[in-house]
């Protein structure tokens, strides 16, 4: 499985704290299944994004953990003007694998009525934006048909493993279900932080997926979606169909 959201590399936010956290986040991705996972660390108003600390970190942790799991670089980017008009003047700066996905984070008080605008200039730009757990977002659980038109407009979704599994709450299992059931989420991720209580695990919900919905999903959003995001390749597009209970497989 490939993690395409984390915050393993430590020092550098809220995530891992030691270079032994980020160590043993590693090894506890490693033993549930994880080959590759993309350490985000968040650039917002408390904490600075610096690609190159970034990178000095990465082959760090990387040379410490040994070949366990492979790592890449990536960003959990706020919507800021300054970040929004760096991004544009630089993608690759802030995009997994220096490629073109970009995983936005919003803010738990407010959605900025213009999104559809800023998510156009960072198309335009290059970038494809992932609106990352948006199940977890009381905002966003609210706006449903916005993620939907958003989608439609070539933005990607993302849930958080543990979400499926219930751990952070009905109301976040519940949207996760409704926007599956709406062909909404493109990508299961951990947005891990630490070793107990956010770890980066995603076999749990692999097999959630497998049992409530079919194996094949469960390999889109866990395995095939994120390998095509560290490639910068155009995603799979999965249907369901409900009353077959089948996922079929349509390519753009």
């Amino acid at each position: 499985m490939i993690d395409i959201h984390s915050h393993v590399l430590y020092g550098l936010d809220d995530g891992a704290a030691t270079l032994e956290d980020s160590v043993a986040m590693l090894r506890i991705a490693a033993e549930h299944g994880t080959t590759d996972l993309v350490a985000t660390p968040h650039a917002n108003l408390h904490y600075d994004y610096r690609p190159e600390l970034v990178r000095e970190r990465l082959a760090e942790v990387a040379g410490a953990a040994g070949n366990g799991v492979r790592l890449h670089s990536g960003c959990d980017f706020h919507l800021s003007y300054e970040n929004i008009q760096d991004a544009i003047a630089d993608p690759s700066r802030y995009t997994i694998n220096q490629k073109c996905y970009l995983l936005v984070e919003f803010s738990d008080l407010v959605v900025f009525r213009n999104t559809p605008d800023i998510f156009a200039r960072l198309q335009d730009a290059g970038m494809v934006p992932i609106v990352t757990h948006p199940e977890r977002n009381p905002l966003l659980r609210q706006r449903i048909e916005d993620l939907a038109r958003w989608v439609e407009s070539g933005t990607r979704v993302q849930v958080t493993a543990q979400s499926l599994l219930g751990t952070f709450g009905r109301s976040a299992q519940v949207f996760c279900k409704a926007l599956l059931d709406r062909q909404l989420v493109h990508f299961v991720a951990s947005d891990a932080h630490d070793c107990e209580r956010r770890p980066p695990i995603l076999d749990g919900a692999h097999a959630w997926l497998s049992k409530h919905y079919s194996a094949a999903i469960a390999e889109s959003l866990c395995v095939i979606n994120p390998r095509a995001a560290l490639a910068g390749d155009e995603l799979e597009e999965t249907v369901f169909v409900s009353n077959a209970r089948k996922w079929y497989q349509i390519w753009r």
